[in-house]
Order: C-alpha cells, then structure tokens, then sequence
C-alpha cells in the first residue's frame, strides 16, 4: 500500500516539474517575440540600375489554325434517307450529292400535276380562241388561265420539293463528322455532318492597341509551330479589326495555304511572326527583380539604402529582362536578389550587379 501511494506521489512530482518546465520555457520565447528587431543591421542584397535599353522589336502572337471554310451538311427536304454517299473522312467537293432522300410519293404527285397541266394547257388555247371570238366570258377565260398558272407553280414546287431531297455538299473539304445513318427519317433543317475545308488555314491572334496600328491588310508574316520544329509557312493578313475589346487588344486574322509536303491540322497552336524589325528604346528589368509573377509583379526600390515595394506594369516579356511601362523610373535602383530576407522598410547594403 505504502510502495503504491510512493508510486503516485512521484508521478505527480514529475509531471509537475515537466509543467513547470514547459510554462518556463513559453515565457521565455513570447519574451524573445516581443522583443524588437533590430533594423539597424543592413541585409546585403543584390542590385540593379534601372535604364533604358534598345530592344528588337519583332511581334510574335500565339493563336490556334482553325479551317478556311466551315460548314454544316443540312437537308432541306423531309424523308427517309434512301441514299447515304459518304463517311467520316471522306473528301467531297463542292456540290457533290451526299445523301438522297425517299422522293417517291413527290414523284407521282408530279406525274399527275404534269397531267393535269396538259388539260389545263388545252383548255387556255381553247378559251382563247373562244375569247377572240366573244363566244365565252373574260370571267370564265380568266378562270381558266388561272388554273393553267396555278398548276404550272404545282409543278415548279414538287420539282423544288424533290431537288431539296437530294442533298448536297455547301463546300468543298472533308467530313469529319457523321450524324445520320441510312434508313432514319430527318426533317428540314436536320444536320447530317460537318465539312471542313483547310486547303487553306487561319490564324486568329489579338495584338494591342500599341502594335496593330503599324499593320495593314496584305502584310506578309510567317508562321510556325511546334509540330514542324525550324519550318517556317508563309501567310498574310486577311483581316484586322476595326474594333478593340476592353483590354484595347485588337483581332488578326493571317491566312496561309497548307502544304502537302507538311500538312497542319486545324486547331494547331501557332506563332505569328509579324516581320516587325525595328529598334525601340525602352525601359527594362531584370526578370529576377520581380518578388512573385509577371501576373502580379512588384519589386524593391533602394532608397537611402531602405528598401520600398513597387507594384510596377509590364509591357512585354524579353526572356531575361521585362519592358516596365510603370511604377520605376530610370535611373531607380532595383534589388535582384536577396528579396526572401527583406520587407518594406527593411534596411538594405546594396551590391551592385550591373
């Protein structure tokens, strides 16, 4: 009994004394945390005079190839479809029969309007001749003729009825997709397929406000991707925006014939090189000043050796350094390395880099 209650009497002293231990020791870090830093030690860090550089001003855009041509395969008549005349990749051209639908029914209702045409034929010659010699009414001639005119439209409309059932490719190019099968029944305005014409291929880029205004209809370009490595496509531009979106960014359209020898698909990312070469002095950084990302980008600014946070703009991205439209001036020190250990105010010992 008496070892039993030595045993718990000791339990007790120890975790007691490991309480005390523990309390001892947060008193003495939330002392260490309020106690001030001092911000009089100077953080060695790396640095750069920002100046204006001439760069090569050559505009290059990314945009996806999409087909020259485009289109629906879409009936205009009703029926079973009797005759299918293609599959998926086939290659048609314009106005090429694809599909046929059941005509039957259309084709003797035109037999029996084609007949009843030829009676109404007879019957306009011969009220004529009666007309002429007032053996008949104008009333009665006029009736006549009407019906005379009335069937020959009936015949004009069952021959469009039975054109539109015989259905037909809007452009030239390859199907690349099959929504019907033989034997289903479609209505006006059913789409069959897609066509897709890219003999020719299209690139739409946006270019801003700054560059689209030294562009014009009928400039040459080049064109590249990442499938042919090193090969370059010639285009042109086809088209240019009149009308910016809210970013101030303007649509390009190039076109470019796509060759045999090595054929682009559409839907191919692509690099426009508008052939631009010119020489622009502009302001720049390096691209190891920026603290987080070009998407949103600031940097440190020395000032009496204290360091002071920039958001700034970029304008374009130059690989190893980055046009800056705004938030540094020339002239303005900038730290490109050593970022992780400073913060606004932070007291800096500036080494140069450049």
């Amino acid at each position: 009994m008496n070892k039993r209650i030595l045993t718990i009497v000791a339990l007790v002293v120890i975790i007691g004394a490991i309480t005390w231990r523990l309390a001892s020791n947060k008193r003495i870090l939330d002392a260490q945390k309020e106690m001030p830093t001092d911000r009089n030690i100077a953080i060695p860090v790396a640095v750069y005079e920002v100046k204006k550089q001439d760069i090569e001003n050559n505009l290059i855009k990314t945009g996806k190839l999409i087909p020259n041509k485009k289109a629906n395969i879409m009936s205009t008549g009703n029926g079973k479809i009797e005759q299918l005349y293609f599959d998926i990749g086939s290659q048609v051209q314009r106005g090429a029969t694809l599909a046929k639908l059941d005509s039957r029914l259309l084709q003797l209702n035109l037999e029996a309007t084609k007949l009843n045409y030829k009676k109404a034929e007879k019957d306009l010659a011969r009220f004529t001749k009666l007309l002429e010699g007032e053996a008949t009414t104008e009333s009665t001639f006029q009736d006549v003729k009407l019906n005379y005119e009335t069937t020959s439209n009936q015949i004009e409309s069952i021959k469009k009825q039975i054109s539109d059932n015989t259905i037909k490719a809007p452009i030239s190019g390859q199907i690349v997709r099959k929504d019907v099968e033989l034997g289903e029944f479609i209505g006006a305005g059913s789409v069959l397929g897609y066509i897709v014409d890219i003999s020719k291929l299209k690139a739409k880029v946006f270019v801003s406000e700054k560059d689209v205004y030294s562009l014009k209809v009928g400039n040459k370009v080049t064109v590249s991707t990442d499938v042919y490595k090193g090969l370059e496509f010639d285009g042109e531009i086809s088209f240019i925006s009149s009308q910016g979106d809210d970013a101030h960014n303007y649509e390009v359209e190039v076109t470019l014939n796509n060759p045999s020898s090595n054929p682009l698909k559409a839907g191919t990312y692509a690099y426009v090189n508008f052939n631009r070469q010119s020489l622009e002095n502009v302001l720049v950084i390096p691209r190891s000043a920026i603290v987080e990302s070009i998407q949103n980008p600031y940097v440190y600014v020395i000032k009496d050796n204290i360091a002071e946070r920039r958001d700034i703009v970029i304008a374009k991205d130059l690989g190893e350094f980055l046009e800056v439209v705004s938030g540094i001036a020339e002239g303005e020190i900038v730290i490109t390395s050593g970022q992780i250990n400073i913060s606004n105010g932070s007291k800096v010992n500036p080494i140069t880099n450049n």
